[in-house]
């Protein structure tokens, strides 16, 4: 029988696991922080759209010779843009705009990849990330993101409250709703860009969701579920790894999948839970005549 060191340990000896561990970590704790913001506004649709809309920015510097991340954190700038435009000048739903961006962006990257006989590789690595091939460079730049990020949140963590709870009493306290869901907004595109060198285009919203989802049943206060989130995140990361080393299978889709059955596990241990507490008989206690006698 294999040992624990054997199982566990001696996949992390190696210097790229290492890399990819802690790459990994670092965008599970940024997408801990984000996603509890994205799953309590409801902005799952935004972070899919947004994972997408990197494609266009991703192929074009792929066939440019270009850094990828600087081409899929363009692409992404231009679509929040593009949202924020539609939605203030036109008639247009904000759901609705996210919607049309979303397939003229889809397109557009399609359209690039289309024209380039050399693709398949990369298309790939796009689609399903390649975390273990993060470099030290990525590992600044992962870093940067995360402490940024994690700075927005709190410096705008009254606001962005404000604005879940109500967007019209945020903006009778003068709190600004505006620049709150421009920051939030931000924040979610920061994320969408950062986690892409993990799990890829495709897979990034189950990691921006998963572990907010499999924190809120444990959690009543937002910095805890941001906490939690964060350690169900990092947690999915070492799981996800283990099991791609032993399965042979993608590091990327095995990290995403292991957070989406951390949510799973989550809610149905919530369940069992609650289910025995309201089973338990109530606490005997004595009468009221006797106790005042």
């Amino acid at each position: 029988m294999p040992s624990f060191s054997t199982v566990v340990l001696e996949p992390f000896s190696l210097d790229f696991v290492q890399r990819a561990l802690v790459g990994g970590g670092l965008v599970a704790v940024l997408c801990g922080v984000v996603g509890t913001w994205v799953v309590v506004r409801g902005m799952a649709f935004l972070g899919e759209a947004l994972a997408h809309g990197l494609l266009p920015g991703v192929a074009l510097a792929t066939v440019l010779g270009a850094p990828v991340l600087v081409g899929g954190a363009l692409s992404a700038v231009v679509m929040s843009l593009g949202v924020a435009a539609l939605q203030r000048r036109g008639r247009l739903s904000y759901d609705t705009s996210i919607g049309l961006l979303f397939v003229a962006m889809l397109a557009l990257g399609v359209v690039v990849v289309s024209h380039s006989g050399s693709f398949a590789t990369d298309a790939t690595s796009i689609l399903f990330g390649d975390v273990l091939a993060i470099s030290p460079t990525d590992l600044a730049l992962l870093a940067a993101a995360t402490v940024v990020g994690v700075a927005l949140a709190a410096a705008f963590h009254r606001p962005l409250v404000a604005l879940a709870l109500d967007p019209r009493l945020a903006a009778v306290l003068g709190l600004g709703p505006r620049s709150a869901q421009a920051v939030l907004v931000g924040l979610v595109t920061l994320a969408v860009v950062a986690s892409y060198q993990a799990v890829g285009s495709l897979l990034v919203v189950g990691l921006l969701l998963a572990p907010a989802v499999a924190a809120g049943p444990w959690t009543t206060r937002l910095p805890t579920r941001m906490v939690l989130a964060s350690v169900v995140g990092v947690l999915a990361v070492v799981v996800g790894l283990l099991v791609s080393w032993h399965a042979a299978t993608a590091a990327g889709a095995s990290i995403a999948a292991t957070a989406v059955a951390f949510a799973g596990l989550s809610g149905a241990a919530r369940a069992v839970v609650t289910r025995r507490w309201r089973r338990r008989p109530a606490p005997h206690l004595p009468a009221v005549d006797a106790v005042v006698a």
